[in-house]
């Protein structure tokens, strides 16, 4: 059969088009762009440190060939290809990593997953087509291992996508000489009622406690370090507190142990049937000292929020001349709080 010459040439044109743009001709574009991007050689360089450790068995909190966790593995891939110094959270490579679509993932991005239902808990180096690098602490097998983005698994626990690299690029982020221990500085802010759950036939609201603090992160701990200012009014003792504590952060800040002085003004009396019971101390040294939760978080700008719960003693005491009363007494030593708290990332 003839075809006229007038058809050969659109015929042509959609051969040679199904040559240059199948789908083995799009991977080879993409593996260009990767190739071709200014960063190519840190990211083989990135790919290639992770690479040293497949077979490395899992250990929470690991840094050593001896055990890694996932966040480990990055930080040491990280250091020992490029001298360049990371997060040591999972958490907080997500908030320190320029967030991108999955569309736009290049080999040595990072994956981050949701696998414990309580926000990020686990991340990745993506390697290409699809895989990626990680330290995996179940499954059929765990340790240092390879696996895919489409796995039932991970496209169910996946999150989203970071880029680490060109470190220029990330504005604020630190990149420096291995052995900088220190990471990053945040602000915290945080609005908490008190509540009384002892006292009879008073009111459920018992004041509000304001939080304001300055952190360091240490990533090879992992801990945050900071100074808070926690004025507070209570109502069922008449009393303005003001403590300063000295607070650490730890497991990304879900949980903060603080303590520190504190001032209190205001004669401290609880209220107990008729009578006012008065309360001495409040002042000192060691004024409060306390244990704050945060169970998750949800990433807000530069930062995260998240609601928290806190327990704290108050250095307050019966006077000697009082008869025990377990529940005013336990109520003026003890403050319980749930509020809201933000953490900006400077």
């Amino acid at each position: 059969m003839k075809y006229p010459r007038r058809c050969l040439f659109p015929l042509l044109v959609l051969v040679l088009s199904g040559g240059l743009w199948g789908p083995s001709s799009l991977a080879a574009a993409a593996s260009k762009d990767a190739a071709a991007s200014p960063d190519a050689a840190d990211r083989s360089r990135l790919i290639a440190a992770a690479g040293t450790y497949r077979g490395v068995p899992y250990r929470s909190q690991g840094m050593s060939r001896r055990g890694l966790d996932c966040s480990g593995l990055i930080y040491l891939s990280f250091r020992d290809a490029l001298k360049m110094e990371v997060p040591r959270t999972a958490d907080s490579l997500y908030r320190w990593a320029e967030p991108i679509p999955e569309s736009a993932l290049l080999p040595g991005d990072l994956v981050f997953f949701n696998t414990a239902a309580s926000g990020i808990s686990h991340v990745g180096i993506y390697t290409g087509d699809g895989r990626f690098i990680h330290s995996a602490s179940e499954g059929p097998k765990t340790g240092v291992i390879d696996s895919r983005l489409d796995e039932s698994y991970w496209r169910r626990t996946f999150v989203g996508a970071g880029r680490a690299l060109p470190a220029a690029a990330l504005p604020g982020k630190a990149r420096g000489a291995a052995g900088n221990a220190s990471g990053g500085l945040s602000l915290s802010f945080g609005l908490a009622p008190s509540w009384n759950l002892l006292l009879e036939d008073s009111d459920p609201f018992r004041g509000a406690v304001l939080q304001a603090g300055i952190f360091r992160e240490f990533r090879l701990l992992p801990l945050r370090i900071g100074v808070e200012l926690r004025p507070a009014w209570d109502q069922s003792l008449s009393v303005f507190r003001l403590p300063v504590t000295l607070s650490l952060g730890f497991q990304d800040d879900r949980l903060r142990i603080f303590a520190g002085p504190a001032l209190s003004l205001g004669d401290a009396a609880i209220r107990a049937g008729e009578r006012r019971r008065p309360y001495g101390g409040g002042t000192g040294w060691l004024g409060e000292i306390g244990l704050a939760a945060a169970p998750f978080r949800i990433r807000l700008f530069r930062g995260t929020l998240a609601p928290y719960g806190e327990i704290a003693w108050q250095s307050y005491r019966r006077d000697a001349a009082l008869e025990a009363d377990r529940r005013a007494d336990l109520s003026a030593a003890w403050r319980v709080s749930t509020g809201l708290r933000y953490v900006l990332n400077l």
